[in-house]
């Protein structure tokens, strides 16, 4: 009964820091580029046994950041024209390319909280530029791009 309520808790969890478990990501990988999950676990840098336990809740988190960014990539390669229509070659290309990548892990290739991504972006923006720029580029772009002129406006204020 306990191991049951620590994988419901781990699953959570997955569902917090992942938008969903990890098995689901998985098992759609698996089936994308047809490969068994010891080939995917391979191809992501992790062992076996180790994605087993991610994929049924027995572990909650992949610890290595660069073994998730990797599997973002293969999820980001499914929709490209060859994987996606499940030409070989391309599938092979591609599995080949994320094994032996070693990605830099960023915002871009990790899920991110949006609030945090915003506060990121705001951050960044003071760090290029002082207010005041910040306000003119704001006024240079509010009457085609009202958005991205109320966030430079927002990243004005607190400069």
């Amino acid at each position: 009964m306990e191991e049951q309520k620590i994988v419901q808790r781990n699953l959570a969890l997955q569902r917090e820091w992942y938008g969903e478990p990890l098995g689901d990501r998985v098992r759609r990988l698996v089936v994308a580029y047809d490969i068994s999950q010891a080939q995917l676990a391979d191809v992501l840098g992790i062992s076996a046994p180790m994605l087993s336990q991610v994929m049924s809740g027995r572990r909650a988190k992949i610890g290595n950041p660069s073994v998730l960014a990797r599997m973002v990539m293969l999820e980001r390669r499914v929709l490209t024209p060859g994987v996606a229509a499940g030409e070989k070659a391309a599938i092979a290309e591609a599995l080949v390319q994320v094994r032996d990548s070693r990605p830099k892990v960023s915002m871009d290739t990790l899920p991110v909280d949006e609030g945090r991504a915003e506060q990121a972006t705001l951050n960044r923006l003071r760090d290029l530029a002082v207010a005041e720029e910040l306000s003119g580029a704001a006024d240079l772009l509010a009457t085609r791009y009202p958005a991205l002129a109320d966030l430079l406006r927002r990243a004005a204020e607190d400069s």
